[in-house]
């Protein structure tokens, strides 16, 4: 049959058109072998010119169709779907990119980018006649989800999967559900009660029959692929049976060893055995096995003794499960930024510059002081500074804003004006108060009386220059509004800190195949049309673990990721990429080059027939075995060496 091509040129609005002559472009591919119609229009990706390109394929038989737009990770997907629906093969479509590679690059129109323009527009013609069909590949999914990360993020999106009747296996590391969120006093902007809002859920969670909980576990490994996942979870030893187990409390009362609070940031004090707090999911304790009196010299076991349901169980050993699963969901969350590296602020030097976490305990009512907002020293603090942007917006630690500090500094400052007398001096940078009824809050502390001052402190000291500065902590800084240097006296000061990745975020993004942002955040599959996919198919981002976001943003962001875990689940079945490694039994010698080079375990040697094969649904279509077999053997489909070399003699210009 012969090749009958069409050619449709894109304007992306002025994005391509206000760079490219894009009529002149469309005139040039109309003169190109093959070719049977070229044109050009507005919009490609729209309804109509889409029915464009479906209409050319039916009346004027094309059997190939070339779109010059944008990236293929764009629109590639939107074009096939247009070649599918009026009978032509998906693959039977190639995108030239002449917006990034092309307009985008140039301020003005230039006549070198036109001319680039018609280079690629050239070598997508050329490539094109080469394509073959391939195949539509289809795979059962298995109903149930993974999500990894039991805080608020983790805990939404596992409810609204078990809600529509499917199974979640919800994995936290830590010894209760409820992640930072549990830590907090009040959210803003409407001041509810932390607890009030995410007890409830966490007892959902926690109770709900669809739902299984592997608390104080961990993921060692993920196999598989879209829908068929196998996942490797750890069951870290607990020394307490979790099923014999009451939660009375009574072995943490008895316990003698008291150890830093990791909750309360190390405000308060645990016990050996122990639950993070009083309202912890699973409410059952665990056994801190470096600090037991127990394992370090082998005597007390005073919570075995008074534990009458003997749950307690010295001799427990770590446990691995194996389950499997059709769609993950990472919500592994954030850590808050260790301000100490900043040493002109002197946390770990003055006892009185805490963090924002740190805050959040000492105001809580659940908190080591009861909610007293006092110093460490034990009295009420007259003079309070909170200093906007520790770690954020600097080119020496985070470039990027963490969203949240400017809000949660606000609610901090209307907490200790209605705890306290003091006064409170927040110095930022600019006030970003960007989400729904953030402004009205801002203007409401504002109008508490609250004193901002613009300009980032230099630095935190000790040392007094007058009567009234002594054994108190100056912050120096500059006004930059009125260009003044000021040097505020205080009792307490509060770090904004930024929020960062989780210290383990390169161990978690092997093990489910993540990619990451230069700022360690793990990386969606396209920030806008994919915010919650991966590029691992099947896998999901939710929350924190994907950047900085408040409450709100968090849950709206869980919740479009189980929709999109549910929408795989419910259909059944996914369609896998065609475009996949494929060996020749009759060129392979066996000699396993490929094997080790396979980042997805695709590839297998059958010792009989000493070849190696490829399992399609594993393969991800890389290319690594086809690039390093010797022989020639594999290959890679859409990708063949025809296709290639007559690209490149096309921009060659042959």
């Amino acid at each position: 049959m012969a090749v009958r091509i069409g050619v449709y040129i894109c304007h992306c609005g002025t994005n391509i058109a206000g760079k490219l002559r894009v009529e002149e472009l469309a005139q040039y591919a109309a003169t190109l072998p093959r070719v049977v119609v070229a044109r050009d229009y507005r919009f490609m990706c729209s309804e109509p010119g889409q029915e464009q390109i479906r209409k050319d394929i039916r009346e004027l038989g094309l059997n190939r169709v070339v779109v010059a737009a944008c990236s293929p990770r764009m629109h590639e997907h939107t074009f096939r779907k247009t070649c599918e629906s009026a009978g032509i093969n998906p693959y039977f479509l190639q995108i030239a990119n002449i917006r990034e590679q092309c307009s985008w690059t140039v301020e003005e129109e230039l006549h070198e980018a036109n001319e680039k323009a018609k280079d690629l527009v050239r070598a997508a013609v050329w490539r094109v006649a080469f394509h073959e069909p391939l195949p539509v590949q289809e795979v059962p999914v298995h109903p149930d989800v993974l999500v990894v990360g039991g805080g608020i993020a983790g805990i939404q999106a596992a409810l609204d999967i078990a809600e529509s009747g499917h199974k979640v296996h919800l994995v936290e590391r830590e010894q209760s559900i409820g992640g930072h969120m549990a830590q907090l006093d009040k959210t803003f902007p409407t001041l509810d009660c932390s607890a009030c809002i995410l007890t409830p859920k966490m007892v959902a969670a926690g109770s709900h029959p669809n739902i299984v909980l592997h608390a104080y576990s961990e993921v060692l490994d993920v196999s598989g692929f879209v829908g068929n996942f196998k996942v490797k979870i750890l069951h870290k030893a607990k020394f307490v049976d979790w099923e014999k187990c009451t939660g009375c409390g009574l072995c943490q009362e008895k316990c003698p060893r008291k150890v830093p609070s990791e909750y309360n940031q190390g405000l308060g004090t645990r016990k050996a055995i122990y639950t993070m707090f009083p309202q912890a999911v699973p409410n059952k304790p665990v056994i801190d096995k470096v600090n037991c009196i127990f394992f370090q010299k082998g005597k007390c076991r005073a919570c075995e003794k008074f534990c009458e349901v003997k749950a307690i169980d010295f001799e427990q050993k770590d446990l691995e499960e194996t389950v499997e699963v059709g769609s993950i969901i990472v919500a592994t969350g954030y850590d808050q930024m260790d301000p100490t590296p900043l040493e002109m602020y002197g946390y770990g030097k003055y006892p009185n510059v805490i963090t924002g976490l740190e805050f959040e305990r000492l105001v809580s009512a659940a908190g080591p002081t009861g909610g007293q907002i006092v110093t460490k020293e034990g009295r009420e603090p007259r003079d309070v500074a909170i200093i906007h942007c520790v770690g954020s917006r600097d080119k020496n630690y985070h470039e990027y804003c963490s969203r949240v500090c400017c809000m949660y500094a606000l609610k901090f400052a209307h907490l200790i004006k209605e705890k306290t007398g003091a006064n409170v001096f927040l110095f930022y940078i600019d006030m970003r108060c960007f989400g729904k009824g953030y402004e009205e809050f801002y203007d409401r502390v504002q109008a508490e009386g609250a004193i901002f001052v613009r300009g980032k402190p230099g630095f935190v000291t000790d040392k007094a220059m007058t009567e009234e500065e002594q054994g108190r902590l100056m912050v120096v800084g500059e006004d930059s509004l009125s260009g003044e240097i000021l040097r505020v006296p205080v009792d307490m000061v509060i770090l904004a800190s930024a929020m960062e990745p989780r210290a383990d975020a390169e161990k978690v993004s092997r093990i489910f195949h993540l990619g990451r942002s230069k700022d360690g955040f793990f990386l969606e599959q396209h920030p806008k049309l994919a915010p919650v996919s991966t590029a691992t198919a099947g896998i999901f981002l939710a929350g924190t673990c994907q950047g900085p976001r408040d409450i709100p943003d968090t849950v709206a962001h869980a919740s479009a990721a189980a929709a999109k875990a549910l929408s795989l689940a419910s259909r059944g079945k996914v369609e896998m990429e065609s475009m996949t490694s494929e060996i020749d039994p009759e060129v392979c010698s066996g000699c396993k080059t490929c094997i080790p080079l396979c980042p997805s375990s695709a590839i297998t040697y059958e010792p009989r027939a000493g070849i190696s094969r490829v399992n399609q649904a594993l393969c991800l279509g890389c290319g690594s075995c086809a690039a390093a077999c010797p022989s020639g053997a594999a290959s890679l489909r859409h990708f063949k060496p025809e296709q290639v070399m007559a690209e490149i003699e096309a921009i060659m210009g042959a």
